[in-house]
């Protein structure tokens, strides 16, 4: 019996592998397309100069001596994106012995692991467009599981309470892609948002919030796949109906300076407790596509 069944259980794996990867690639077009679109839409006096145009890297893990992985970094430093980055990954391999316990399933799987997602942040030239973050996955090591999320990060405190638009769009838009898959608790997944992206040495929170979901596996994997599809999709909705009604909006020396000030929470966060920063590092990804998340210009007063 076995002899039959793993060859159909690898294939399957494979599969579903292939499937997740092409449509991280597909999300990924599809926002760059969103995203270049709303830089043409702008224009003087309050932005200047080109429309932006996203810049693609290959890379490939490891140091070439065998197939690793790799991905694909896309980034645009534009006029209104100040700096963006879209990215997609697909990485195998081995974790090293003290990582590889921290992740389910590695001791079974001899620490052998496989993972591939897209991951996005956007800093804006305007101080009145929030910046954002999302980012999904799936990874594999003797277990299966999709994990990530989207979280809204305004700039300037009259937008970050709950009931400021922005962020009330943007939680109905999370809301909305959770309905209807089994074990996407909106409100679980806000919960866990908020006390994950939290910066405990501040005692404050980084954003507004969104979802945050981890090792999401309910045993339906074509679920399981179609529920962290639906969060790409009401993402890539939601993220650019906020900047258009936002971007034509003017702005003063002193939301710049309140912004800056505010993205050096965002530096804080990421490089102190951030687990795919960690993830991405401690797997040998590519370090400036995972550093790309860093604001181009930061204060701290």
């Amino acid at each position: 019996m076995s002899t039959h069944t793993a060859p159909a259980i690898d294939a399957a794996l494979e599969d579903r592998k292939a499937r997740a990867r092409a449509w991280f690639e597909t999300l990924q077009s599809d926002i760059i397309a969103r995203f270049e679109a709303l830089e043409d839409a702008v224009a003087p006096p309050l932005y200047r100069g080109p429309a932006g145009r996203f810049e693609k890297t290959a890379w490939k893990r490891g140091d070439g001596s065998e197939d690793l992985g790799g991905g694909t970094m896309a980034v645009m430093r534009g006029r209104l994106f100040e700096k963006v980055g879209v990215h997609v990954s697909c990485v195998h391999g081995a974790f090293a012995p003290e990582f590889a316990k921290t992740i389910p399933g590695a001791d079974q799987s001899g620490g052998r692991f496989w993972a591939s997602g897209i991951s996005l942040i956007a800093h804006m030239t305007n101080p009145r467009v929030p910046a954002v973050h999302m980012n999904t996955r799936m990874l594999v090591t003797a277990d299966s599981w999709f994990g990530g999320g989207a979280d809204l990060t305004p700039l300037l405190a009259y937008q970050r309470e709950q009931e400021f638009p922005d962020a009330i769009e943007f939680h109905a838009a999370m809301r909305a892609a959770c309905e209807g898959y089994k074990g996407a608790d909106y409100a679980a997944m806000k919960q866990h948002c908020e006390e994950y992206f939290y910066l405990p040495h501040r005692d404050e929170p980084r954003g507004i919030g969104g979802i945050f979901y981890d090792r999401y596996n309910t045993g339906d994997w074509e679920a399981d796949f179609a529920f962290t599809q639906s969060v790409g999709r009401h993402f890539a909705d939601a993220y650019p109906k906020i900047v258009t009604r936002r971007m034509a909006e003017s702005w003063s020396p002193d939301e710049r300076e309140e912004q800056l000030v505010r993205r050096g929470r965002y530096v804080e966060f990421n490089l102190l407790y951030d687990r795919g920063t960690t993830f991405g590092l401690k797997t040998g990804g590519n370090v400036a596509s995972i550093l790309s998340s860093m604001p181009p210009v930061v204060k701290w007063p």
